[in-house]
């Protein structure tokens, strides 16, 4: 069926808080973006005159694809190679969606996303809408064919969920920068004591290569053992440099809304490693160089100015 140029502009004034919750609920902006295309293909085929609300109907129709997917990928999370996170937004990119409160921030927080794993999809799909875009209990049950106060029992089980795991504080953007400074220049001093001195007792380390990068296969736990660990990989060496094919270099950005430094090598970054911060140090280094989840990145690189690099590595 033919969209009017009416029925276009519905859909693509939609389009980026679809995008949105795709990525909350996938944890992937390229799975996020096939999810989109697929809920247009099908606003395409239906007769538009008959929709009252559009945008109930997109997200509708969105949210069950998104559970679709969902409940496949944990079956094909169980055959992935190593650790899985999510792939990494940097800064302005509009996926990352609204960022008015500390929820809608700390809601696609890499830390927060990774916590989300553990929810059951319908779990993840309310915990999303409510929390992230402030869909009222009404509406969320609507999409998802149950009750009122099903929908807050759901959310109320999720939200503890996450909180349990939860560790992250917000740091302002100053902050942000001169954390990420003293880590950079404390895992490249060759020395693990500056290292240690930044870290929080239970720090851990988790990183995704995807079969395609090596990366470490189970989480770095401790302080001590983070620092050990990150002081290795700074080291340089001829078969660092070899791996990566040259010497890349680390900037200094934010992704998903907090602290994060990005390595980058002849324009493609080939490494994300975001800052978890909690109260009284960094909580976690979640570092992501399986390419497969940098080409969204690489492309945001590429149409940002990010000035000189901070360190050049290997």
């Amino acid at each position: 069926m033919a969209l009017t140029m009416n029925d276009m502009d519905r859909f693509k004034a939609s389009m980026p808080r679809l995008e949105a919750i795709a990525y909350r609920l996938l944890g992937s902006a390229s799975d996020a973006e096939d999810a989109v295309q697929d809920t247009f293909l099908r606003w395409q085929a239906t007769d538009t005159g008959r929709i009252e609300v559009p945008e109930a109907w997109l997200t509708k129709v969105l949210t069950n694809l998104c559970l679709n997917q969902l409940t496949s990928a944990r079956a094909r999370r169980e055959t992935y190679v190593g650790q899985w996170l999510p792939e990494p937004l940097l800064a302005g990119d509009p996926m990352l969606g609204p960022a008015d409160t500390a929820e809608q921030r700390e809601s696609v927080s890499y830390a927060v996303l990774a916590l989300m794993e553990r929810l059951a999809p319908n779990e993840r799909v309310v915990y999303v809408l409510r929390e992230a875009f402030g869909y009222p209990h009404r509406r969320i049950a609507e999409i998802l064919d149950i009750s009122e106060a099903a929908s807050q029992q759901i959310f109320h089980r999720a939200k503890k969920h996450v909180a349990e795991g939860r560790t992250r504080t917000e740091v302002d953007e100053t902050a942000a920068r001169r954390i990420v400074d003293e880590f950079l220049a404390a895992a490249t001093s060759g020395r693990t004591e500056p290292l240690v001195q930044l870290l929080t007792a239970d720090a851990v380390a988790i990183g995704d290569g995807g079969g395609k990068i090596p990366a470490r296969a189970k989480t770095v736990e401790g302080a001590l053992a983070v620092a050990k660990f990150m002081r290795g990989l700074f080291k340089p060496g001829p078969a660092k440099r070899a791996l990566a094919g040259g010497s890349p270099g680390v900037y200094a950005t934010t992704a998903n809304n907090a602290p994060a430094l990005v390595a980058v090598l002849d324009g493609r970054v080939i490494g994300v490693v975001c800052v978890e911060i909690g109260s009284d140090g960094i909580a976690g280094l979640r570092s992501q160089v399986n390419p497969d989840k940098l080409e969204r990145a690489t492309r945001r690189w590429a149409a940002s100015d990010h000035g000189e690099p901070l360190h050049v590595i290997f």
